[in-house]
């Protein structure tokens, strides 16, 4: 009786299972519209446009980053002469007060 029950189940599966197969219709494949010259030459003058801006952008970069490293070194300069025209100062201070005493 048991084997008779899953013998049943067996073959409704089955019969579900080519059902399923046999019921699937591939979906037609939808052609791709044709692009036509002028579009073509629309996307590639954006994308030259978009490359032209990228372009100038980079070299905008490179000499910002340029600037940065000379100011920096004018800074740094600056600050030495600072820290030597100090000391001068400070020693020439010395210098008068040792004398003057």
């Amino acid at each position: 009786m048991q084997t008779h029950i899953v013998q049943r189940l067996l073959l409704a599966a089955v019969i579900c299972l080519i059902s399923a197969c046999a019921s699937d219709k591939p979906m037609p494949v939808q052609p791709q519209p044709m692009i036509s010259g002028e579009a073509m030459m629309r996307e590639s003058q954006g994308i030259a446009h978009l490359s032209e801006r990228w372009r100038a952008g980079k070299q905008m970069v490179e000499r910002g980053n340029a600037l940065v490293r000379d100011g920096q070194i004018k800074i740094d300069e600056g600050n030495r002469m600072i820290d030597e025209g100090n000391k001068i100062v400070r020693e020439s201070e010395e210098s008068y007060k040792n004398i003057k005493n």
